[in-house]
């Protein structure tokens, strides 16, 4: 698997750095990509959000998350993966610029 971004060069919303893709590599994935995972900038440090879905009861919004724990820790890895990769980009992005 690789971790691919897209800046959000607009600044728009406030706070938000990039979107992240996961491209599968290798395996029964190979050759998709799950998108909707987004990397933020906020008071407390850098934060990823995973991809959901969001949809209205009663008037109110909630989101349904789409991409799930099986086992204890596996969001937490995931996210430290993207956050170290999304440091890897930045860096590179600063030497070619």
């Amino acid at each position: 698997m690789t971790i691919k971004f897209v800046p959000n060069d607009k600044g728009n919303p406030p706070g938000k750095l990039a979107d992240a893709e996961l491209h599968f590599t290798t395996g029964p994935l190979e050759g998709l990509k799950l998108i909707g995972f987004g990397v933020w900038e906020r008071k407390n440090g850098r934060n990823v959000t995973f991809p959901a879905r969001q949809y209205s009861v009663n008037g109110e919004r909630r989101s349904f998350a789409l991409l799930r724990p099986a086992a204890e820790g596996g969001q937490d890895r995931l996210r430290d993966l993207i956050l170290q990769a999304y440091s890897e980009f930045e860096a590179e992005s600063a030497v070619t610029a």
